[in-house]
């Protein structure tokens, strides 16, 4: 007598309870279902985490004319930078050649040789800094050949055309760039 009533006890309870259970979660699946696909025309809106403004996609470009004229601007302050650099690494190796032969007399109490030294450093820091802007004008060329010259690289807002004029090879609007100077 005593393992019957248990039995039957636990048998009803186990079966019921998992029957009403699983109906509820069947409902509750299509819900979520439902929602996510609503939200997909949502992932289209996309926000710059720089700006703060919606990332444009396919925002109209420049003029061929004007194109013509930044690249000519680009090649010019390229071949620029490029002769800069050039001038100052020579200058460099010319005051490390002439600190070798012992051209000049150096002694710890003039500080002759740390000028020197420091004149060095700037020529090729200088030249290191004309390298770095003359890659980013390759990569504003490149950027035109793409057809994604003027265009912002974080919004994809139109880069306004006096940004372009005053630094050719911008890849980003100007409230990207401030935005991202405060963030450094």
């Amino acid at each position: 007598a005593k393992k019957a009533a248990p039995a039957k006890k636990a048998a009803p309870a186990k079966k019921a309870a998992p029957a009403k259970k699983a109906a509820p979660a069947k409902k509750a699946a299509p819900a979520k279902k439902a929602a996510p696909a609503k939200a997909a025309p949502r992932k289209k809106t996309v926000i710059c985490s720089l700006s703060g403004f919606e990332v444009m996609p396919g925002a109209p470009g420049l003029s061929p004319k004007t194109k013509d004229r930044l690249r000519a601007k680009l090649l010019e302050e390229k071949a620029r930078l490029v002769h800069q650099a050039d001038e100052l690494v020579a200058e460099a190796e010319e005051l490390a050649r002439n600190r070798e032969h012992g051209d000049t007399q150096f002694d710890e109490e003039s500080g002759d040789g740390d000028t020197i030294a420091v004149e060095r450093e700037r020529d090729l820091l200088l030249s290191a800094q004309a390298r770095h802007v003359v890659d980013e004008i390759d990569a504003a060329l490149v950027r035109m050949k793409k057809g994604t010259y003027g265009v912002c690289s974080y919004a994809g807002r139109k880069i306004p055309l006096e940004r372009l004029e005053a630094i050719p090879w911008a890849d980003v609007c100007v409230d990207c760039k401030a935005r991202a100077e405060r963030r450094r």
